[in-house]
């Protein structure tokens, strides 16, 4: 029974180390491959954590190899695999939370520059000062050149910037309506 044992753990060992005798090829391009698709879904801009540690993973998993430590760098080619899959998972998740994000400041922006453009031609009516009226024109020229640069940016996938373009824009815009509405109340104008 003895003599069973001792065989039984001799053959196991030997398939261990025969399955750490060589570099794991298969799992380092599997890794390779997850690091690239998870790029190709935008986790270096949107899991940019994940997707680091996934390519520092993949490069320890390098130097095991290269050290003959084939164990480690099987270890590590199979952390790096998943740790790219999990980027790939989350920049998806957060490109649908910020498009939805940037679509809605459009939708407001896209209201708030028609309530704008209604309340110049109201002080325009009022006779409001030329200034309280240069600077509400401003404020729409550039709102409506932020809009059309937000709906191509994005189109094109750049929320985070399309995000910060319109929110400038919407800021301007409500100085803008405020000012006028300050103006028309000081006419005794009432707002439509």
């Amino acid at each position: 029974m003895r003599l069973l044992g001792i065989a039984v753990t001799t053959v196991f060992a030997s398939l261990l180390l025969a399955g750490c005798g060589s570099p794991p090829t298969r799992e380092m391009d599997q890794a390779q491959g997850a690091i690239d698709a998870a790029r190709a879904a935008g986790a270096d801009r949107y899991a940019t954590e994940q997707y680091d540690s996934s390519v520092k993973a993949l490069k320890s998993a390098q130097d095991a190899v290269a050290a003959r430590d084939y164990r480690l760098a099987l270890n590590y080619a199979l952390d790096s695999r998943d740790r790219a899959q999990g980027a790939a998972k989350e920049a998806a998740s957060q490109q649908v939370t910020q498009r939805s994000g940037a679509e809605r400041l459009l939708a407001e922006v896209a209201a708030l520059l028609y309530s704008a453009k209604r309340q110049v031609a109201q002080a325009e009516d009022a006779r409001l000062p030329r200034r309280t009226l240069t600077n509400a024109r401003d404020a729409i020229a550039q709102a409506d050149s932020a809009l059309q640069k937000a709906g191509t940016g994005i189109q094109e996938g750049e929320y985070q910037s399309s995000q910060t373009q319109l929110s400038e824009s919407a800021e301007k815009l409500r100085l803008a309506i405020a000012e006028i509405d300050t103006g028309l109340k000081a006419r005794g104008v009432r707002r439509r």
